[in-house]
């Protein structure tokens, strides 16, 4: 057999050839949900990732024969390193055919990369930032993945079990819930306490509210303290925080966006629950992850006319003084009549570490499945 080259990418071509990989390799998959195309370019751009501005990465292909059977993102993100006191190579973007010394020749080459810029470990999959999709499936092959999430075949994790070194550093879950016919009691009373003895309220946006208002700032604002204390967490800066306020929030169905606010606080927001309609479906209909010729109808079907069944959770946060106040019963006293009207059957939770029991908590008045179960590895180099 011919042995394995690994290339790094070089230019804009180097770069579609990298992207093009996934499409090629899951091409007819009923389970994987592929990114745009144009996300993808965004993302992995320096010049368009307002992340570069503390990461630095580095992309590898592999080839035998001349033909593309691998590829995988090298990243360091330097202000997470820095929080959290590692020294990281991320792998990201990891994708190969079924054979062992593919997949052990592209990590090899983030380990010898990261390790020529002082690193002491590789730990992944991960993105750039916690914006990006992270871990590897390690349970629910058979179930449909996300816009926000990865999906890999059950071969991925066979072969991390079989390379030497690699051992696990972080375990993530996801959830069904299940919509209820009516706001559980519990959510309901709840709320209606907190209301009258904190004088917390829900605040609905409009247009204008997002990028006049100045609550496109404060959703992320929101983020940033709620999950900086989360495994690999680096927080958002400002360029990324204006960034992803025009990329995701003109698109979002402000009905399935819910503020809390304290008005004893100068209705200062504590608490965010961001959701979509799943637009799994509506991805998988756009060839190669584009919105021409008619991808963009699958998603405009799923986005304003919510032609689906399933809601994606995409981002729920509630500032820390104010969980133990029940401040989350008051989000989905709000969100789940709006699930009922748009005829939703269930939730899909955003990924959440198996240790996080005060984020799985709030779900215990729900019907729920833990569907999936997904793995970061690390290794050290």
């Amino acid at each position: 057999m011919s042995p394995i080259e690994i290339r790094k990418v070089e230019n804009k071509k180097g770069l579609e050839t990298f992207i093009q990989f996934h499409y090629d390799l899951y091409r007819g998959d009923a389970y994987d949900v592929p990114n745009l195309h144009s996300d993808e370019v965004n993302t992995l751009s320096k010049d368009k990732n307002a992340a570069f501005d503390f990461c630095e990465a580095e992309y590898f292909m592999a080839f035998r024969d001349g033909r593309i059977v691998g590829r995988v993102a090298a990243i360091i993100n330097r202000k997470a390193n820095e929080r959290w006191g590692r020294k990281s190579v991320r792998f990201g973007w990891i994708d190969f055919i079924d054979d062992i010394e593919v997949s052990t020749s592209l990590l090899r080459a983030v380990e010898d990369w990261g390790r020529e810029r002082g690193m002491a470990e590789i730990v992944g999959p991960l993105g750039f930032t916690d914006m990006d999709p992270e871990g590897m499936l390690i349970k629910g092959f058979d179930q449909l993945g996300t816009q926000a999430t990865l999906y890999n075949y059950p071969y991925y994790p066979e072969h991390m079990e079989r390379m030497e070194g690699w051992r696990k550093d972080n375990d993530y879950v996801e959830y069904k819930l299940y919509v209820p016919d009516a706001i559980p009691d519990k959510y309901r009373k709840i709320a209606e306490m907190i209301m009258k003895r904190y004088n917390l309220h829900v605040k609905k946006l409009k247009r204008k509210d997002v990028f006049e208002g100045g609550y496109g700032q404060k959703i992320f604002e929101v983020i940033n303290e709620t999950f900086g204390h989360l495994y690999g967490y680096s927080q958002l800066s400002q360029r990324q925080i204006d960034q992803y306020v025009k990329m995701y929030l003109p698109m979002a169905d402000l009905n399935l966006v819910t503020l809390i606010e304290d008005r004893n606080a100068d209705n200062k927001v504590v608490g965010v629950g961001i959701s979509i309609p799943s637009l799994s479906h509506a991805l998988q209909r756009c060839r190669n992850g584009r919105l021409l010729p008619f991808g963009w109808w699958h998603v405009l079907r799923a986005l304003k006319f919510h032609k689906t069944d399933v809601v994606d959770l995409l981002l729920v946060g509630i500032l820390p003084e104010y969980r133990a106040k029940g401040a989350n019963a008051l989000l989905f006293y709000d969100l789940i009549p709006w699930y009922q009207k748009y005829g939703f059957k269930w939730g899909e939770t955003h990924v959440e570490m198996e240790t996080n029991d005060k984020v799985q908590s709030q779900w215990q008045y729900l019907e729920r499945e833990c569907h999936k179960r997904r793995r970061c590895y690390v290794k050290d180099i």
